[in-house]
This record gives C-alpha cells, structure tokens and sequence, in this order.
C-alpha cells in the first residue's frame, strides 16, 4: 500500500481494506500521533466540502504534516484556463501527498496518473468515494462486531450516489445481501447489479422502504441537487424518502442508520435522539479512518504499531 493512490475503492483488496479498519482503531486509541512532521500534503477540493476536508485536515493536522491547497477552484489558477494535468504536475513539485475532489468523473484517476505523488480521491463526480467508503466500514464494524453476512439497506439516490456505489463494491468482500430503495429515477444503475450478479451477491430493489425488521444497516443518502441537469426531476424525487423515529420501531436492537451527510430532509430529526442514529459518529469516525489510510500510503505502518 505504500505510495499507491487510493482512487477507487476497487485499488484495495479485502486485507488491504482490513488493514486500513485496524490502523483506523489505533488512531481512535490515540489520535495524536506526529508521524508525518516533516510532510506536506495538498488539499484540492475543485467543488465544495465540509466533512471531508475538515476530517482530511483534522487528519493531516493530527499526524503532524502541513497543508497547503485550496477549498474553492475559483482561488486556483483553473480559472484562468489551467488544466488539470498541469495543476497536478505543478502541485506534485510542492507536496508529498495529494487530497482531490472534483466534480468530473475519473478526473482522479487522471490525476494519479500525472502525479508524482500517491493521490488520494475526495470525490470524483457521481463515480467513486472510497475514502467515505472506509469510513462506513469502519462504521459499521464498530457498530456490528463484523462486516460479514450482513443485510444491508441503501435508500434515496442510488444513480448518483458516489458512496453507495463505492460501498456496493467493498461489501462484496464480505458476503452481504442488498436493499435497494428508490424511485426508477435514482435507481442502482446497471452495470453496479452486474457486478453483484456477476458475484453471486443477492440484492433486491424496490421502492418503498417498507418493513425494516431484516434490516442491519439503513445507508440513507440524500437526492443530490447538484447532479441533476434537469430541475424538475429534481422536483419530482427529492422528498421521496424520509426517515422517521416512528420507523423504525421494531427493528433489530443492533441497526445503525447511516448517513454520509450532509442530510436535507430524508432523515427528520427526530431520528437524532434514537440510539440507533449513529450518522453524527460516523463524521466524526472520518478522521480515524483517513489518518489510516494517510498511514498506510506514506508507510507509517511498522513505525504506528511500534509507537
């Protein structure tokens, strides 16, 4: 894993995924660690951020490194027509790792191979999260005692939804059976459902939520405005689900709602005050996480364990 950039959750194979979960807990244990103090890390976010900066910086912060970059494209030099490869060649002289989000799809992968530097994809459009994917693994290991045989249920926006389709692919290690839930607009696109088929992985969709009894993870995910070209169809699926307290009565003592925020109005907030809310934990489970994956590209591992 050292200096091999994480732009796909498909870059890491199950033990890699688990090994990431286990540097995760150390940190949690004892988050201040300066291993990186002598570091430089680049944080470019092309479109807007909250947790997922914060938590890379509270990271980056907590390891000792130092952060340079930008939070709004409009402050670089891309609006004055630089390109992407050129920004990335550019950066790639200054830093010693590189954080990007950006809102065009496979822009990180592009960017990993112009880059002299391991990159760590923040986002890429609507195609891949995999650093929020580790963190709902990390989530929902904490929360069930394993990540294996477990029914998961994901809800709201399944076509754009980055983190469902980063989060489908990493449970396929660990033999789950899928919920999906939406309206055809925001269904799990195809080539996801081949890929499970392709596994043996059984999954079902429907499009009301219904009963949650079976269930040990509801993933609510917010329809995304921002993803849709056409603001009437935004209009016609955005209250489609909403997660209310009452809902979930008579589920298992052990479900967690998750949610990789920011919410809007598909979880009410009279869900907040349930045990089984864990949506807040799971931010703030973000910093471990990513100080994990930090960790294991810059080959922390043997000097972390040893300290």
């Amino acid at each position: 894993m050292k200096n091999k950039s994480l732009v796909s959750i498909s870059d890491y194979s199950r033990d890699e995924i688990l090994k990431v979960l286990e540097l995760a807990a150390l940190f949690e244990a004892r988050p201040n660690r300066p291993l990186l103090r002598d570091k430089v890390v680049a944080s470019l976010f092309f479109e807007p951020s909250t947790r997922t900066r914060l938590s890379f910086e509270t990271a980056i912060n907590r390891l000792g490194a130092r952060v340079i970059g930008f939070t709004d494209s409009s402050s670089s030099s891309t609006t004055k027509g630089e390109t992407l490869k050129d920004t990335i060649k550019m950066v790639s002289n200054y830093a010693d790792l590189i954080v990007m989000r950006h809102p065009l799809e496979g822009s990180a992968r592009y960017a990993s191979e112009q880059a002299r530097v391991p990159v760590i994809n923040a986002g890429d459009g609507a195609n891949q999260h995999p650093t929020q994917t580790l963190l709902d693994l990390y989530s929902i290991k904490k929360t069930q005692g394993t990540l294996d045989n477990l029914n998961i249920y994901m809800v709201g926006d399944l076509k754009y939804g980055r983190t469902v389709h980063s989060l489908l692919m990493a449970l396929s290690h660990f033999n789950p059976t899928f919920y999906f839930v939406a309206p055809k607009e925001l269904a799990m696109p195809r080539e996801y459902k081949i890929f499970l088929k392709e596994r043996g992985i059984p999954f079902y969709e429907q499009f009301e939520m219904g009963k949650l009894d079976q269930a040990d993870i509801l993933y609510m995910t917010r329809v995304q405005k921002e993803r849709f070209s056409d603001p009437m169809e935004y209009e016609r699926v955005k209250n489609a689900y909403v997660l209310r307290n009452a809902m979930l009565a008579g589920t298992r003592d052990k479900l967690r709602v998750l949610h990789p925020l920011p919410r809007v109005n598909e979880i009410h907030v009279d869900v907040d005050s349930n045990p089984k809310a864990y949506y807040f934990e799971q931010a703030e489970n973000g910093v471990y996480t990513r100080m994990g994956i930090i960790a294991a590209i810059m080959g922390l591992e043997a000097e972390l364990t040893n300290n």
